[in-house]
């Protein structure tokens, strides 16, 4: 296991990466905030141990470019500062876990396993989806082709995303009415003809490698074109 330990105290630094490394951790340490933000988003680490106040970069100034960057690695934040205010306040930054200093190291390595743990059993949700230079980050609303953003209405947006999920199967008229448009019916309109004409010429103007194939009567294919080299 991996751990980053972001402490500017010497003797605290030390005595932790001695503790931690004698439990069989990997240990990275960082004596200030820029050194630990740099560290935290270029390397993988399970678990990182966080002081609250740093040179140069606050702690909770470095969790938060942390998570602004999508890094879910448990953060475990140590403070001398122990009001409720505090801890709430580190919490609310994306702490996974809040430790008042003075501690007992015991306390601390049962806590840093146990966040560990839980990361393992419950692993970030992938919300990126894929198909040849096509690339949809749900969770943040972004579709790329190649790296260029594309500009999408929002059925578009639902309307490709559902293709994806169904790379290279059929998906029929009904399902799209259901998943995109909420509808349980058949509203009898081109709606969807429509939104699939205007995907299509968006897709086209940036050289996707994707295409949708129409299934006549039925509904549509999303698949990667045969000549797709990438």
């Amino acid at each position: 296991m991996k751990l980053l330990l972001i402490e500017d105290d010497k003797q605290n630094r030390d005595f932790l990466y001695k503790a931690f490394s004698e439990q069989g951790y990997t240990v990275d340490t960082a004596a200030d905030g820029q050194q630990g933000l740099l560290l935290s988003t270029c390397e993988e680490y399970d678990i990182i141990i966080l002081d609250r106040m740093l040179p140069k970069l606050d702690g909770l100034q470095v969790l938060a470019a942390l998570r602004a960057t999508g890094k879910t690695t448990p953060v475990l934040i140590l403070s001398a500062l122990d009001k409720v205010d505090d801890r709430v306040t580190g919490l609310k930054a994306g702490g996974d876990d809040y430790l008042v200093k003075p501690f007992a190291f015991s306390e601390l390595a049962i806590r840093a396993e146990n966040l560990i743990k839980r990361q393992v059993a419950h692993p970030p949700l992938n919300t990126i989806l894929r198909l040849a230079n096509l690339q949809v980050d749900y969770a943040n609303h972004k579709a790329e082709v190649a790296g260029q953003a594309l500009s999408l209405q929002p059925k578009e947006f639902k309307l490709l995303r559902f293709l994806l999920e169904h790379q290279g199967k059929l998906v029929t008229r009904t399902l799209l009415f259901e998943a995109v448009w909420e509808y349980h019916f058949d509203p009898g309109t081109n709606v969807i003809d429509v939104h699939i004409a205007r995907l299509r010429k968006k897709l086209q103007q940036f050289d996707a490698g994707v295409h949708i194939e129409t299934i006549r009567g039925v509904g549509y294919r999303l698949a990667k074109e045969q000549n797709y080299a990438g």
